[in-house]
């Protein structure tokens, strides 16, 4: 067997050092996919290393998208499968009706909604019609092909192979993909900031019954609900990256350290992979499951991350109904009619479920954005969403085009051109010592002027507190229109991005673009891009703490970023331990009430609070217990509340202070983190790893790292156990990558992907990064041929179709 290895690693050797001595071939040469994908033939060479890392090697887009589409099914194929029963509306038929998605392609909460959501967008022949632009509105002629390549090399590995994950052998949802399944698949990442936020407000929204009485809140509730709906400090996803400028490294080149915060179950997973045409593309990175591409990722010119960022990717028109008819709208006096689009899913157990959805030339009508901001469907009125991204599937274009890009200034004309991506920031480095940090994104073209001109009451309220324009849908002159350099009409063109080039460093953390470098704050964009002059979330505050310091001390490497991961420090304990710990000891006969009126002796917790190295390490004592009472110190007060010096915009950094130690909420929070601990077994001054843990394999495998009101770089979120502590995590640190050059053709890079290549718990690489994770343990890269030859877990396989 090693034999056999051996002679495709001299093949694709040969193949490599032929490409390198010759001159890229015309595309058309490049790619012989568009020969034979329909007769078969397509194949690749897949070279998997340490940790089941699978570098990719063929000769075309399409054969690349085949090896690519086979090794990740091979990893994750019933990640996959379950994605494609989602999106062809089938959830209901195989899994029944009540239950929940993972929330990883909607918002919709139960099966029923998400099949009436992507049932919809199925029979109205949405993604079809995507499909068939041409670039650059549509997808360039190389995407299409790993596309296609995609589906063919995971219909093959279903055939050729058995499924041995238990969550869906034997199952008869698991069947073959097609390109357009991929292309729904794009589809819904794209909208999931806008039309897929609002799957069950789309699917439900109704006329309204004769004399039906609508629910509405106040102003001041309306305010922050839209807040709270498109905040990033605490959302499922997030992320931290930071480029550093060659001005603050040891050799003068760029570094790169991407930490994002992703969900560690579920179809919106990492997955690593290094895909290599000769000649032609050489990239590695993560991609999410089921992106033909890295969607993170290096190569040997430059690194790139992405963060979830605070632009608004949607806007509301408020409609005026024509009092007969309150499916009939009107613009500067003229009745428009909705369109109905009647959709039917089948049930398993049960009779079909058919639902109407109504639909205007802004986009569907919705009738709440979340339950805490209705927007009521009345006689006069209702509320229609438009989402640009939805008529938008370039992003697989941006993610390819810097798989390509040689510079920064590459990576930057890269966005110019595909305007493509729909929810998040870019954060890059090269190895000539740029730095970049840009919030390009697709958003509707919602300009302060055009709030101003035609918000609506509510959008008076929303815009201002949140990015959420609420126009008025009457008057035409409220359109969105368009910015002579932008791809689409109604969205903001490449000139009004926020972006920084060449700052000694930056940096992002899910907020807004103002402080991406403190010493060169961004202004000027407009308010759905983000705020100004705003407080900061702790994380953020904590990451530029962290990387100015480190940009002023200079001499860079990449063993610096790797140090920035797992410093672990918790910003909210540097800031309020010491009071937390002095304001317990002058406690009354040491004692604190807890919520339920229990008096508790808090004694042995002021030593601990004491004592504590403020980090989130594993073997911390006194961690977990700040970490219990900081979530009931800032439940009862808010994340501005639990501080008595309040933020100062010319201070952000360092604002707001000084903990509020004097509220009853303190002694209250202290009293309920001792009474959580000691009910569940805990000594207050345990070692963090001992009660956060996941368990993989039958083992307990000490999770470090910490929650978003921390503030810690490495972000975990735990599930707690009251009798136990910590012992899973639903979203947090991910695909970590630490990037740098040294003058080769080879990066100088460390990752990790911190849950492992594969859910299976039958396969070999279901948990064993999870365990370099559990002991702060990275993964040296094998970018170069050299390299991946030298592992000394080299396996070489073959794949490739079958013609019966």
């Amino acid at each position: 067997m090693r034999q056999r290895a051996r002679r495709f690693v001299l093949l694709a050797t040969a193949l490599l050092t032929a490409a390198a001595t010759a001159a890229p071939a015309p595309a058309a040469d490049q790619d012989r996919g568009d020969r034979h994908p329909s007769h078969g033939g397509l194949s690749a060479t897949i070279r998997y290393t340490e940790y089941g890392i699978p570098h990719i090697l063929a000769g075309n887009y399409t054969d690349l998208g085949f090896g690519t589409g086979w090794a990740q099914a091979q990893d994750n194929v019933c990640v996959l499968a379950e994605s494609f029963v989602t999106l062809r509306g089938d959830r209901s038929k195989y899994f029944g009706v009540d239950k929940a998605p993972d929330g990883s392609l909607s918002s919709a909460t139960t099966n029923a909604s998400s099949d009436l959501f992507f049932r919809g967008i199925k029979e109205a022949g949405t993604v079809e019609k995507l499909a068939e632009l041409p670039p650059p509105l549509g997808n360039r002629p190389e995407q299409k092909k790993l596309v296609r390549g995609f589906a063919a090399g995971y219909n093959a590995w279903l055939k050729q192979n058995r499924i041995t994950d238990p969550a869906c052998k034997g199952a008869d949802w698991v069947r073959p993909a097609t390109e357009l399944d991929m292309s729904r698949l794009a589809f819904a990442l794209s909208v999931l900031g806008g039309q897929g936020r609002a799957a069950d407000a789309i699917t439900s929204a109704q006329p309204p019954a004769a004399g039906a009485r609508a629910k509405d809140v106040s102003p001041k509730a309306k305010a922050e609900a839209a807040r709270d709906l498109f905040a990033t400090d605490e959302a499922a996803m997030g992320s931290n990256a930071v480029a550093f400028h060659g001005s603050t490294t040891a050799n003068g080149r760029g570094l790169l350290l991407g930490n994002p915060h992703y969900p560690w179950q579920g179809g919106r997973r990492f997955w690593q992979v290094q895909q290599t045409i000769p000649g032609e593309l050489n990239v590695s990175g993560g991609s999410l499951i089921g992106a033909v591409t890295p969607s993170i990722g290096f190569t040997p010119y430059v690194a790139w991350s992405h963060t979830v960022a605070t632009g608004v990717p949607m806007n509301l028109h408020q409609l005026t109904l024509d009092p007969a008819d309150p499916t009939t709208y009107l613009v500067d006096g003229k009745p428009r009619r909705m369109t109905k689009r009647t959709v039917t899913i089948d049930v398993k157990g049960g009779a079909p479920v058919t639902r109407d959805q109504w639909w205007t030339e802004y986009g569907p009508v919705v009738t709440s954005l979340g339950a805490e901001l209705p927007l009521p469907w009345t006689a006069t009125t209702a509320y229609a969403l438009n989402d640009p991204n939805a008529a938008n599937l370039r992003a697989s274009d941006t993610a390819l085009g810097f798989a390509k890009a040689r510079s920064v200034k590459g990576v930057q004309e890269v966005l110019r051109t595909t305007q493509g991506l729909p929810w998040v920031n870019t954060i890059a480095a090269d190895s000539g010592g740029h730095s970049l940090y840009t919030q390009s994104q697709v958003l509707p073209r919602i300009t302060d002027d055009i709030a101003a001109r035609c918000s609506t009451p509510l959008g008076r309220i929303t815009y201002p507190s949140a990015g959420l324009a609420v126009l008025d849908g009457s008057r035409a002159d409220c359109g969105l229109g368009r910015d002579q350099d932008a791809l689409q009409p109604g969205i903001l063109g490449p000139s009004r991005m926020p972006t920084l080039v060449d700052a000694p460093y930056a940096e992002n953390s899910n907020d807004s673009a103002w402080l991406a470098n403190a010493d060169r704050p961004l202004r000027g964009y407009e308010r759905v891009f983000g705020n100004i002059d705003t407080p900061r979330s702790m994380r953020t505050r904590g990451a530029v703490e962290d990387v100015a310091t480190m940009a002023k001390r200079g001499k860079l490497t990449v063993a610096d970023l790797q140090r920035q991961q797992f410093a672990n420090r918790a910003p909210a304990g540097t800031l309020g331990a010491a009071e937390a710990a002095q304001a317990c000891a002058q406690l009354p006969g040491g004692k604190a009430t807890g919520s339920d009126g229990t008096v508790v002796d808090v004694t042995k917790a002021c030593a601990v609070l004491k004592t504590w190295d403020r980090t989130m390490d594993t073997d911390s004592r006194g961690a977990l217990l700040y970490d219990r009472f900081w979530r009931g110190m800032r439940s009862a007060l808010g994340s501005q509340g639990v501080w008595t010096v309040p933020f100062d915009p010319a201070d952000p950094i360092r604002t707001p202070h000084t903990l509020n130690t004097a509220s009853p909420a303190f002694a209250r929070a202290l009293a309920d983190a001792v009474t959580q601990l000691t009910s569940a077994g805990i000594a207050l001054d345990a070692r963090l790893g001992e009660n956060q843990y996941v368990v993989r394999g039958g083992k307990r495998l000490a999770v470090p790292g910490g929650t978003e009101s921390l503030g810690v770089w490495n972000k975990i979120e735990p599930v707690w156990d009251p009798k136990s502590g910590y012992t899973e995590v639903s979203t947090g640190s991910s695909h970590i990558q630490a990037v740098g050059w040294d003058g080769s053709r080879c990066p100088v890079a460390r990752t990790l992907l911190t849950y492992s290549q594969s859910p299976n718990p039958n396969s070999p690489h279901y948990s064993d990064q999870t365990r370099l994770f559990s002991q702060e343990k990275w993964v040296t890269s094998r970018f170069c041929e050299k390299d991946i030859h030298r592992s000394p877990h080299l396996k070489v396989v073959k794949v490739k179709e079958r013609r019966h």
